[in-house]
């Protein structure tokens, strides 16, 4: 229901924006402010969003929980979105979304509502030096996959079909 009253409500305000701003600065200017606002919001999202790629690499080779700069960039590329759609208040919200303060609390009220069941990184059976393993290390088990596969009772010959001859 919510989703329903935002598609409702986001293209109504943006149209009120626009006839009043239009209204008091003219219709060249207004649409000057938004190709600028799409030019400079496609910059702070570059720019923004290189930095979240800098952040989720350090956290994947330092083992760290990837949730926080996994969600930035998911909110820097919902932010170019919203930049790149013309209005001034979808311009707003997406450059409120270009800083990196607001993007922590948006992250923070998330995180509150979301519980998490369970987390782990990589295979659970890592040797020495590896993440911390969840059983015990031993150097004598090999890891693999089986698959099941059931007699072939039309070979008479009694071989066993692992031999070429």
């Amino acid at each position: 229901m919510w989703l329903f009253v935002a598609f409702l409500a986001v293209p109504l305000i943006e149209i009120a924006l626009f006839i009043q701003i239009g209204g008091m600065i003219g219709l060249w200017l207004t649409l000057l402010i938004v190709i600028l606002t799409a030019v400079l919001g496609t910059y702070l999202v570059r720019t923004q969003g290189l930095i979240a790629i800098g952040k989720l690499q350090s956290s994947f080779s330092q083992l760290h929980d990837p949730t926080e700069p996994l969600a930035h960039g998911a909110m820097i590329l919902f932010a170019g979105a919203l930049l790149l759609t013309p209005g001034f208040f979808t311009d707003g919200l997406g450059f409120a979304l270009c800083v990196p303060m607001i993007r922590s609390r948006v992250f923070h009220a998330l995180r509150q509502k979301v519980k998490v069941q369970s987390f782990s990184m990589g295979s659970g059976n890592r040797g020495p030096g590896g993440s911390k393993p969840q059983q015990p290390y031993d150097p004598n088990v090999i890891d693999g996959d089986f698959e099941e596969v059931e007699n072939d009772i039309s070979n008479p010959s009694g071989r066993s079909g692992w031999t070429k001859h």
